[in-house]
């Protein structure tokens, strides 16, 4: 692991780091938070997934996570959306797929398969590189996320209640596979064969996950997004048929930038914070 850079930030250290993807096997960046209460012993651990063109930078610089962070003594650990520099045909066409646009699937469609790995990234090489170098509890770890990293957050939660103990999202892609996102993601990624799809669409998991906590979902009433592309009643919807409690809070007058998800982040780290400490 290469240390890119590291800031004092609210007592404790804000970091990027540069290490080898077991997954992906290309270098990813990653940034990490440690809070001042990991000088004492491990503490619990919460992974934000971000959204369409972003890279850790975005949450890092604009989410204004660390004090809340450093309040409730949770490590964040903010990855990117995807490999960089795989020099695919099409990696760099569009802004929705291929670079900054990894949707956190495993690719099954050559060439996206050799490197677009993101699932099996944020689920087993995070952990592995927390449990190595940095003083990360993995036993209370959560996860959370923007739009397409509200999709994975969700995704990788109610696929691995074992290993996730809270989950939460801002304006999540919830049913990727009914939105023109997540159609041209899956098809890109995994082909034609929808029936594949499902295994990463948060509203046909929750049908029949196992997850029990408290699931917190904001949505802006005013994302121009809300009505094509993330569908939130969706997934309301597909929850009342589940024990899956989902709390989906509509904020008056809210769009989908991070003006939004600076808002309400201190909601959602207080969350986490219940669920992994308690």
């Amino acid at each position: 692991m290469q240390t890119l850079k590291e800031h004092k930030s609210f007592g404790g250290t804000q970091g990027v780091y540069r290490h080898v993807s077991a997954a992906t096997g290309t270098e990813m960046d990653v940034a990490i938070y440690v809070p001042p209460q990991a000088k004492h012993g491990p503490v619990p651990v919460l992974v934000y997934l971000s959204g369409l063109t972003c890279t850790w930078e975005n949450v890092v610089t604009k989410g204004g996570f660390q004090a809340y962070a450093a309040q409730h003594g949770l490590m964040v650990v903010a990855p990117d959306t995807s490999p960089r520099g795989c020099n695919f045909p099409g990696e760099d066409d569009s802004y929705d797929f291929g670079s900054g646009a990894g949707f956190y699937v495993d690719a099954t469609v050559a060439p996206w398969s050799q490197a677009y790995r993101m699932y099996s990234y944020v689920v087993e090489d995070l952990p592995a590189l927390i449990a190595t170098h940095f003083p990360g509890d993995l036993k209370r770890l959560g996860v959370f996320g923007h739009s397409m990293g509200g999709h994975g957050a969700l995704v990788v939660a109610l696929r691995n209640p074992q290993l996730f103990r809270s989950v939460s999202a801002f304006a999540p892609i919830v049913a990727p596979s009914q939105c023109p996102w997540g159609r041209k993601a899956f098809s890109g990624y995994l082909g034609p064969d929808r029936a594949t799809w499902m295994q990463y669409d948060a509203t046909e998991l929750v049908r029949t996950s196992e997850w029990r906590t408290e699931i917190l979902i904001d949505q802006g009433t005013k994302d121009e997004f809300l009505d094509e592309q993330l569908k939130p009643q969706l997934f309301m919807s597909a929850s009342e048929q589940s024990a899956v409690p989902v709390r989906l809070r509509l904020q008056e007058g809210y769009d989908h930038s991070y003006y939004f998800i600076s808002t309400f982040m201190g909601d959602h780290v207080e969350h986490h914070a219940r669920l992994l400490k308690g």
